[in-house]
């Protein structure tokens, strides 16, 4: 499931949910938030795996241009060989080998940058997904927390008075 869904649905119920007056302090069902807790620990490894396969797609990316290069090398190597009988046939083989070599270099490094790029903002979006989700998280354990130091300062305070109106 999409992680931004979940939080989605999570901030939902929180929106859903009881806001206590004259405060900004809400309260939570717990056993609609914790279902969609798990669920977003399922999706999170989900969407670390999509970038981990974006990096790998990227790294075969790469070892393909090298292996083409690698071939244009080669065969610019054999067309230079082949043309060794006369020295300016020689001359402009081994120049277009340069040319070659040099065009490789600049499209691989066109790829590993466009590859890094694309990585870096799938991973990036990432972070920011999860950011948000841990901040939407945290938040709702501080209302929860908030709300039950409420509760047992009610209790505690409504015990003191029942004691003190007894008479001795």
């Amino acid at each position: 499931m999409d992680i931004l869904h979940l939080v989605d649905r999570l901030e939902e119920i929180i929106k859903g949910s009881t806001q206590l007056p004259f405060s900004g302090l809400r309260l939570v069902d717990e056993r609609r938030i914790w279902p969609l807790l798990d669920q977003m620990r399922i999706s999170i490894p989900d969407e670390v795996r999509r970038a981990e396969g974006t990096i790998r797609e990227r790294e075969r990316t790469i070892a393909q241009a090298k292996e083409e290069a690698q071939r244009i090398i080669e065969l610019a190597r054999s067309e230079a060989a082949q043309l060794t009988a006369e020295h300016a046939i020689v001359q402009a083989a081994e120049e277009r080998a340069a040319s070659i070599r040099e065009q490789i270099k600049r499209e691989t490094e066109e790829i590993r940058t466009g590859a890094d790029e694309y990585a870096f903002d799938v991973l990036c979006s990432l972070e920011q997904e999860l950011k948000r989700a841990l901040t939407v998280i945290e938040n709702g354990i501080q209302t929860i927390q908030v709300e039950r130091e409420r509760r047992e300062s009610r209790l505690t305070t409504g015990q003191k008075g029942d004691h003190d109106h007894q008479t001795p």
